[in-house]
């Protein structure tokens, strides 16, 4: 309907075909359609779970599980405290228990309910076909197997994403005060997953701009997203005190955004083939409602390009994990490609069901690596069994980065040989160490060395000075062990000849 205030006949329309509730649309689509979808993709997702915690879900159960609430207070004056709110939530799941696929079904779920949000989102903007084949396209991407079964919250992220555009739909059908508060819900849940989560709403805004009255946007949107940006200022503030914790991450050239498709997708060859499609549907949306096409469009492409532009004006920030917030547009915009083809003597299902089978096997090379157990570029188990095979009574151990040892106690807990230089535990992630090793490794004539990096990192040259430490304390290299991806883990054996002071 076009408005009388402010309104557009592009608005209007837009309102009027962006997939309004009819009672087709009802016959075809179960309520329990979306339920379904996130019950597929959690269970997807959960399957993933079979990977060794990462470097970075060990901080998550470092900083959310080993220690108490007054710890995790305490850390995230030093460092993650845009993280607070998923490291709360996780500190309060933990005490149901902490193993590896307990404290990764959080994430497994916000994966299901992007999902669920995302087929009733197609729906809405395209029919009930492009909602089915949108949440099957999402399921399908390694992508999601990889950040459903990774305890951090990046599928957090996506959920919000999608949920914020979900409810930003509901307010252009019927601007009430309730609908309203709801999407100023929904854009701090947004900006409490991750601090660049928020690079969707520049497209939501342009869609809100175009789809609403003008009177409507600018007393209701514009401040409702003000109110729901409060958390996302906060804890911005709080990143930009503590953004050393990114100083590791090193600037891009234009070039990156090539590989954008492959990082939202989480597969070089799923990734490509179904951006190209993401196109087609982007182009069908904008011919049949613009706003929602600009929504669709803006929220596939702005995260990257805004990433860039951060990393590149700002400070170094463009990390793959960080896009995929944009996962959901891809698939969204997928469904809408493949439910828009119309061949009259060939049922709908022979046309969706193959593309959506094919993206699928495209990307089974990269759902496979990822639930190996190094799937996850740490291999902790792998390394502890490295050391169980050759261990003798009387070995110590030092770690090349003293946070590793956090991943090392979760995987062995009472059977690791001695730590001779722990002290306790540091205010962040690392641990207080002594600093005598050569006095603390007197009576031990062998030592493993652990750290994270090549072989090579640490056999040669001074990138891990635990190693030249280990070395001038008379040690000399028996056997060294690398896991198969990379940084990865590497574990070294150094033993003292009989005969020399320390021996055992």
């Amino acid at each position: 309907m076009i408005s009388s205030v402010g309104g557009s006949v592009v608005a209007g329309e837009a309102v009027r075909t962006s997939g309004r509730r009819t009672e087709a649309e009802a016959k075809d689509w179960p309520r329990w359609t979306p339920l379904l979808a996130g019950l597929l993709t959690t269970c997807v997702a959960i399957s993933g779970t079979t990977a060794s915690l990462s470097a970075d879900e060990v901080a998550t159960y470092s900083a959310a599980v080993a220690r108490p609430l007054s710890g995790l207070w305490e850390l995230v004056q030093q460092i993650d405290g845009h993280f607070l709110p998923y490291y709360l939530l996780i500190h309060v799941w933990s005490w149901l228990g902490e193993a590896e696929w307990w404290l990764r079904l959080p994430s497994a779920l916000a994966a299901g309910v992007a999902a669920g949000f995302l087929a009733d989102l197609g729906r809405r903007l395209a029919g009930p076909r492009a909602g089915v084949l949108a949440a099957a396209l999402f399921a399908v991407l390694p992508s999601v197997s990889y950040h459903g079964a990774n305890a951090r919250p990046y599928a957090f992220a996506a959920a919000a994403a999608v949920i914020s555009a979900w409810t930003l739909h509901r307010v252009a059908e019927s601007p009430t005060n309730t609908r309203i508060r709801w999407y100023a819900a929904s854009v701090a849940l947004l900006g409490c997953t991750h601090l660049f989560s928020v690079l969707v709403l520049p497209a939501q805004f342009l869609a809100a701009l175009l789809v609403l009255p003008r009177r409507t946007f600018l007393t209701r949107i514009v401040p409702a997203t003000a109110v729901g940006c409060v958390p996302l200022v906060v804890l911005a503030l709080v990143g930009w005190g503590e953004r050393h914790a990114i100083s590791w991450i090193q600037p891009h050239g234009p070039d990156v955004l090539l590989k954008f498709p492959k990082h939202a997708a989480g597969s070089d060859l799923a990734g490509p083939s179904l951006f190209a499609l993401a196109i087609v549907g982007v182009v069908i949306l904008l011919r049949r409602s613009v706003p929602w096409g600009v929504l669709a469009g803006g929220w596939l492409v702005l995260p990257p390009v805004l990433l860039l532009a951060i990393d590149a004006l700002v400070t170094p920030a463009y990390v793959d994990r960080y896009v995929f917030v944009a996962a959901p547009a891809l698939a969204l915009a997928g469904g809408v490609a493949l439910a828009s083809v119309r061949l009259p003597p060939v049922p709908f299902a022979l046309v969706g069901v193959p593309v959506v089978l094919a993206v699928a096997l495209l990307g089974l090379p990269a759902q496979a690596d990822y639930r190996q157990r190094n799937g996850h570029y740490d291999d902790f188990p792998g390394a502890l069994g490295v050391i169980r095979t050759r261990e003798r009574p009387g070995d110590a151990i030092v770690y090349g980065q003293s946070r590793l040892r956090t991943g090392f106690v979760y995987y062995g807990r009472e059977e690791l040989p001695e730590d001779v230089l722990l002290r306790g535990q540091g205010p962040a992630f690392e641990y207080a160490e002594r600093d005598d090793l050569a006095e603390a490794l007197a009576g031990h004539r062998r030592v493993w060395v652990v750290w994270r990096g090549t072989k090579q990192a640490g056999l040669t040259g001074k990138k891990i000075p635990r190693v030249a430490s280990v070395r001038a304390a008379g040690y000399r290299l028996s056997t060294a062990w690398h896991s198969a991806e990379l940084p990865g883990l590497t574990v070294a054996l150094f033993e003292r000849a009989r005969g020399k002071n320390g021996k055992s």
